[in-house]
């Protein structure tokens, strides 16, 4: 193979051992994709870089704290901010760990249904890969709707912002906005592979840059620093419960719902080179870096905000612009803003490559009405376009909830309630009945497998209890947690099938190398 480089003159020596070097890595990728029971589809485009800064980008740092920051002010006030994100994001290590030895192991765009059924029980793995497959479908559209409605809103407040208060666009607006935004998407995430690889560069980069900005700005331009003392320790509940631990742990749903979508890594290891150590890399940077900038990035917020009170009142969509705008002024907080605004909507498109993958994994197994439709793979792009379009369809429709402040909230929450709960599963199947059938990558936590895992599933069933309980001890309809409404049709829905008719056709993961192979022949 490298003579064939070097008879290119444009080709040097190094150039030709590099070329050399993907074309093996690439081709050792396939092996392994066919050992797991897929013929490759797609172009391996994504390096280890590329994909790193996709699950960075899709957790956004400064975008998805903008969208929460509220949960820490009104769960604990300063302490809230501060350890409500440092205690969620030490346990959340202990998914991605988990997660990354999986994906290691199999490093198949089918993701978390696949690790499910291959570590189930043989008589139950077809009801785990439905149950791990419909949860993560789940939390991959409550996700996407939940980013992009926050675009929309951020764009809503920058316009009352720079009306001095005079413009506030109606929910009926936010949502034609989040229409929009959608569209685009749609747009961008049916580009090639080669060309999605190449925005995360611009995505990872903007947002790392916006984010080290506005701790910067924050910090120097702020003449009103609360003490080291109150940053760290002053506790305020202004939550609807009078038991102030329980508050505090309500404050753990803003990290929880910055903290997801790395499962991005294992959906498009497909289209990643060297993907059993390029995707686990990628899932354990990408949290890593975000958990830890976060937690600075909050401790710096929780110095500049003397009244958490005001900044709760604000009439602006998010309390985070008002912090921006207090501190900033009128015209540093657009430019902040701004930057910040494209960065959640960079993680709308970077959402949007990675729920269609799962769409497009899950439609292979036919597990979806229509699979033919969306398991599809365009034969000018090589991505799945389809699935592309149906998430921003459903998304859209999801969109309509966003009439309601209260359905809107509880649509984050339902997001983290489905992702956690399709990463729980094979964990959960990892350290139980496939402990002994499963088959380590080259990235695996030896000895630590278990208790890791063990903790792990420890936490996410502790969490999605907590992301079921409303804001308040006496919710009122205004503002009762939707998310057990949201959950709950999904599992009834899915439920129902599965016991109509899916128990007798679906069998889990269906391989389709003799499929391709048939349809190539002539």
């Amino acid at each position: 193979m490298i003579e064939a480089f070097k008879l290119d003159k444009n080709v040097s020596v190094k150039e030709a051992n590099i070329l050399e070097h993907r074309t093996s890595v690439r081709h050792a990728d396939d092996i392994r994709l066919a050992e797991l029971g897929y013929k490759s589809e797609f172009r391996r485009e994504f390096s280890l870089f590329e994909t790193i800064a996709l699950t960075f980008s899709i957790m956004a740092l400064i975008a998805s704290v903008s969208s929460t920051v509220e949960f820490g002010l009104i769960n604990g006030g300063h302490v809230g901010l501060v350890f409500g994100w440092l205690i969620p994001s030490i346990f959340v290590m202990t998914v991605a760990l988990s997660l990354a030895e999986l994906t290691s192991s199999m490093p198949t765009s089918a993701g978390l249904c696949y690790f499910s059924s291959k570590l189930a029980p043989p008589e139950y793995a077809p009801l785990a890969s439905w149950i791990t497959g419909w949860a993560n479908i789940t939390g991959q559209i409550c996700l996407m709707c939940s980013i992009d409605f926050n675009c929309a809103q951020m764009i809503t407040s920058a316009i009352t912002v720079a009306s001095d208060g005079a413009t506030h666009l109606s929910s009926g607006a936010t949502y034609g906005i989040l229409l929009v935004i959608l569209f685009s998407h749609g747009i961008i995430c049916s580009a090639a592979t080669s060309i999605l690889a190449r925005l995360n560069l611009v995505y990872v980069c903007v947002n790392v840059g916006t984010t080290l900005a506005a701790i910067i700005a924050l910090l120097v331009i702020s003449e009103n620093k609360v003490s080291t003392k109150d940053a760290f320790t002053l506790f305020e509940n202004h939550s609807g419960w009078e038991n102030n631990g329980w508050a505090f742990i309500l404050s753990f749903t803003a990290p929880m719902w910055c903290l997801t979508g790395y499962d991005s890594a294992a959906h498009i290891s497909e289209e990643t080179a060297g993907a059993s150590k390029t995707a686990p890399t990628a899932i354990l940077v990408g949290v890593g870096a975000t958990a830890s900038l976060g937690w600075i990035l909050l401790i710096v917020i929780s110095f500049v905000i003397p009244s958490t009170a005001k900044i709760l009142d604000t009439e602006l969509p998010l309390p985070m612009a008002q912090v921006l705008l207090d501190v900033l002024g009128k015209r540093g907080m657009l430019v902040i803003w701004s930057f910040t605004t494209v960065v959640q909507y960079f993680a709308g498109a970077a959402q949007g490559v990675d729920a269609s993958r799962a769409i497009f994994a899950f439609a292979r197994n036919n597990a979806l009405p229509g699979s033919k439709w969306w398991k599809a793979i365009n034969s000018h792009t090589q991505t799945p376009v389809n699935a592309v379009w149906l998430v921003m369809a459903a998304s859209g429709i999801c969109g309509l909830l966003g009439f309601s402040a209260a359905v809107l909230t509880s649509l984050s929450g339902a997001s983290v309630i489905g992702l956690y709960t399709s990463y729980a599963t094979p964990i959960f199947l990892r350290i139980t009945s496939g402990r002994h059938r499963f088959v380590p990558g080259p990235f695996n936590l030896g000895p630590c497998s278990i208790p890791v895992g063990t903790i792990a599933v420890a936490w996410v069933s502790f969490i999605v209890v907590v992301l079921f309980f409303p804001p308040g001890q006496v919710p009122t309809a205004q503002e009762m947690n939707y998310a057990v409404v949201l959950i709950m049709s999904v599992f009834i829905l899915s439920s129902t099938s599965w016991v109509i008719s899916a128990h007798k056709w679906f069998r889990g993961p269906i391989g389709n190398i003799n499929e391709l192979e048939k349809n190539s022949s002539p």
